[in-house]
């Protein structure tokens, strides 16, 4: 292992990626410096699921009760016709055989949480708010970024840069000038989250609906004792035609319920009501559901890409935020093998591109959610038996298939070393 210099590993994002590996970079002896364009970082956001690959990461990075105490451990994963029948359900997390747990949480809180562990162990300093990246020179022996802030424009200096800025990156857009927008696919999430009772297990996970119209709902706190409620995140979502475009991009933008309320208005099950959670929510926001072709390269010189800023994909198969865990882990491994070194970036890079471009595509209609519209086809969302729709066979290689594309294959993983020791 070559002995990391004194320059700090530069960080472009204080988002759940880029404070994942400023915890990582510091476990590993290696100085870091993030810069976030926020000037307070707060919990925005809604709900998000951290697959157990991630999970073991942050288990390793000691946040283990404290990730259990603001979120829940996910039991069971189900997909549902548009008329409330079961297609397929299955266990998650340690029900499902895992070493570790699968947790649903909300986005903010996980942010704060690792925001509060930078903090702690690597001082205010570490993180540098209301700075915005706004370019960056290679250098023979590192790299410049430059940024600026109220006070104006200033140079920082680093042994790499690492571009952890999410879907808008400018680092990514200094790297690839002529990329363009993000990729509108036609479908408009609505989000929200709200206290009721939960469902089923209690720590369940419903997909329900069709390719062009669908609710997503699931707790992301611990059930009340004394009512019964949970906090429930749900996602209801809407295909359009993408050719009339869709100019925003905000998942802070609020919206009103009337938008598409209309379309869910007859979603009530004995056993979830979709419609009455969206009535229940004070706070709803809107986004399209957008994503990037996969790029022919992460790295230029010192510096490279990781978490949506590298990868941003559709919210298939609640793999987005786990991802970003598990790429500061890979380029955390990759600075022990090869030292802060355009050696270890371009190490990282081979690991990661081809997988995470992998799932890119298959979120684009491979993915697990993909079984909604099998069914929807083959029985307009009402039978008998789902056996005469969709064999058992066939539902369940569709699920495995996704796990192996996403790393997170039961045996696989549990059998799988620590990416640091």
């Amino acid at each position: 292992m070559t002995t990391p210099s004194d320059q700090p590993v530069l960080v472009a994002g204080g988002g759940i990626a880029g404070l994942a590996l400023a915890l990582t970079c510091h476990q590993i002896g290696v100085p870091v410096q993030v810069i976030e364009s926020a000037q307070t970082l707060q919990p925005l956001g809604v709900g998000i699921n951290i697959q157990p690959n991630a999970v073991r990461e942050l288990l390793a990075l000691g946040l283990g009760d404290d990730l259990s105490s603001i979120g829940i451990a996910t039991e069971e994963y189900g997909f549902y016709t548009k008329t409330g029948l079961e297609i397929w359900t299955e266990p998650r997390g340690l029900l499902a055989g895992y070493a570790w747990p699968q947790y649903s949480v909300h986005r903010g809180q996980l942010q704060m949480l690792l925001y509060r562990k930078v903090v702690e162990r690597l001082g205010e300093h570490a993180v540098m708010p209301g700075t915005r990246a706004t370019g960056y020179t290679n250098t023979a022996d590192g790299v410049t970024l430059h940024v600026e802030n109220d006070l104006g424009s200033r140079d920082l200096t680093g042994r790499v840069l690492v571009g952890a800025d999410g879907l808008h990156s400018r680092v990514r857009a200094h790297m690839w000038p002529d990329e363009g927008p993000p990729i509108w696919s036609g479908a408009v999430l609505w989000r929200g989250a709200t206290r009721a009772k939960p469902f089923r297990t209690g720590a369940s996970m419903a997909l329900i609906g069709t390719a062009n119209q669908r609710f997503v709902t699931y707790p992301i706190s611990a059930t009340d004792p004394s009512d019964g409620t949970a906090v429930m995140n749900w996602i209801a979502e809407l295909r359009f035609d993408p050719a009339g475009g869709w100019a925003r991009e905000d998942w802070n933008r609020q919206a009103d319920r009337s938008d598409f309320i209309h379309a869910f208005r007859s979603w009530r099950f004995p056993w979830i009501d979709c419609v009455g959670l969206v009535e229940a929510t004070d706070e709803i926001f809107e986004y399209p559901m957008v994503d990037r072709d996969p790029l022919d390269h992460w790295t230029d010189g010192n510096v490279t890409l990781m978490g949506d800023a590298a990868h941003i994909m559709y919210p298939v198969g609640s793999n987005g935020a786990s991802q970003a865990i598990v790429d500061a882990r890979k380029l955390g491994r990759a600075f022990l093998d090869h030292g802060v070194t355009p050696d270890a970036l371009h190490a990282y890079e081979t690991e990661m591109r081809p997988a995470t471009a992998a799932m890119v595509l298959a979120g684009r209609g491979s993915g697990p959610d993909s079984v909604l519209q099998i069914v929807e086809d083959r029985s307009g969302g009402t039978f008998t038996d789902i056996e005469d729709v969709m064999p058992y066979e066939e539902r369940s290689e569709l699920a495995a298939s996704y796990k192996r594309t996403a790393g997170f294959s039961i045996d696989e993983l549990n059998a799988s070393p620590p990416i640091i020791p």
